[in-house]
C-alpha cells in the first residue's frame, strides 16, 4: 500500500500543465497499490492530483480545513470541482475547529503530511504567499523526515 500525500499551488501555469501530469502519473503508476491520495482538494494541484489518483484507481481521502471551506473557493468551476471530488472520497477528515484562514490551512497541510508515507510537492520552491502554503507543507514534511517528491518544470513561473 502507498499513502501519497499533496500540496501544491492553486493556480498553475499552462505552459507547464503537461509536464506536471506526466510526472504526478510517472509516480502513481510507480507506487505500490493500493494507492491513497490524501488531500484538501484546493484548486489547481490538489484537484488536479486527485483526479490523477481516482484515474489510476487509486482511493480519495480528503481533509477538509475548515467550516466554511466550499466558501473559499474562488470560482463556481473550482467549487463544483471540489463538490465532485469530495464526492469520491473514501475517507473525509473535518478540521471544523478552524475557522477558514491561514491557520487551518497550516493545520489541513500537517494532517496530509501526518497521514502519508510521502509528500508531491506540486511547487516552484519559491517561499509561500501565506501560511499554510505548499512551502510551509514541504518545510513541516522535511522536518519530520518525510519523503518529498517536487514536481515543477523547469524555468516556469507561477502565475
Amino acid at each position: 500500500m502507498t499513502i501519497l500525500g499533496v500540496s501544491g499551488h492553486q493556480r498553475l501555469p499552462a505552459r507547464g500543465r503537461d509536464f506536471i501530469i506526466s510526472e504526478v502519473k510517472k509516480i502513481l503508476n510507480s507506487a505500490e497499490r493500493p494507492l491513497i491520495g490524501v488531500g484538501c482538494l484546493a484548486a489547481g494541484a490538489d484537484q488536479l492530483f486527485a483526479r490523477l489518483i481516482l484515474e489510476s484507481g487509486g482511493d480519495l481521502r480528503a481533509v477538509i480545513p475548515c467550516r466554511e471551506y466550499e466558501q473559499t473557493f474562488s470560482t463556481p468551476s473550482e467549487r463544483d470541482n471540489y463538490l465532485s471530488l469530495l464526492g469520491f472520497a473514501t475517507q473525509v477528515v473535518s478540521l471544523t475547529n478552524y475557522p477558514c484562514g491561514e491557520k487551518a490551512f497550516m493545520e489541513a497541510g500537517r494532517e496530509i503530511v501526518r497521514e502519508s508515507e510521502s509528500l508531491v510537492a506540486i511547487w516552484d520552491g519559491m517561499p509561500a504567499r501565506g501560511l499554510g502554503g505548499t512551502a510551509d507543507v514541504v518545510e513541516y514534511a522535511r522536518k519530520l523526515s518525510l519523503e518529498v517528491t517536487v514536481v515543477w518544470p523547469a524555468g516556469v513561473r507561477r502565475p
